[in-house]
């Protein structure tokens, strides 16, 4: 099937709140659970997406998608560790204003991480989550974290991953990806 032939969709959803995504604090590899109100909104995507059907449904291995993945209703996705957030290195559970402190204008999309990972090393994890994708032919489900899915957002459009800075990404919401005429697409955003 060639591009220009695909109707399929990637659907991807944020995980739910937990107390560092309240606060704007940087989280990757701390593994934290879901508050409840997390748990209570990852709930509610169970009805949001009844009634759809997927190829393929994937997650983050950090606990905070596997359990909205488990309350929307995919209990069954597939752990795909590229899926993880991007690693904040030492920034990890500060804020971005706790950081521009001592590093003015820093920002993930553009500025180093010590001891994280590079906008390169993340471009390299999610082509090989769009590589898997697109060999599926249907629909495609993802659970993930803001900065990963936006920077998925970004490759998907065929755009560098810190382009994924222009799409904001709340808690527990759903987008949905797709094809025009054989042109990647974003169809619905953060709903």
């Amino acid at each position: 099937m060639t591009n220009a032939e695909r109707k399929d969709r990637l659907v991807l959803v944020r995980h739910g709140e937990t107390e560092w995504s309240k606060n704007g604090r940087h989280t990757s590899v701390t593994d934290l659970p879901l508050t409840p109100e997390g748990e209570r909104i990852a709930t509610s995507l169970r009805d949001r997406l009844a009634g759809e059907t997927f190829d393929l449904v994937l997650t983050s291995p950090r606990q905070r998608a596997r359990r909205t993945a488990e309350l929307a209703g995919f209990g069954d996705a597939v752990v795909d560790e590229d899926l993880a957030e991007w690693n904040y290195g030492d920034y990890e559970g500060i804020t971005t204003p706790e950081i521009r402190k001592t590093v003015p204008g820093w920002t993930v999309w553009s500025s180093p991480v010590p001891n994280g990972e590079t906008a390169a090393d993340v471009t390299t994890r999610l082509d090989r989550v769009i590589a898997r994708i697109e060999a599926v032919p249907g629909d495609v489900l993802v659970f993930g974290h803001s900065h990963a899915l936006r920077g998925l957002t970004a490759r998907w459009l065929d755009l560098e991953v810190a382009e994924g800075r222009h799409f904001v990404l709340d808690t527990a919401t759903v987008s949905t990806l797709g094809w025009d005429r054989g042109t990647p697409v974003v169809h619905h955003w953060n709903s």
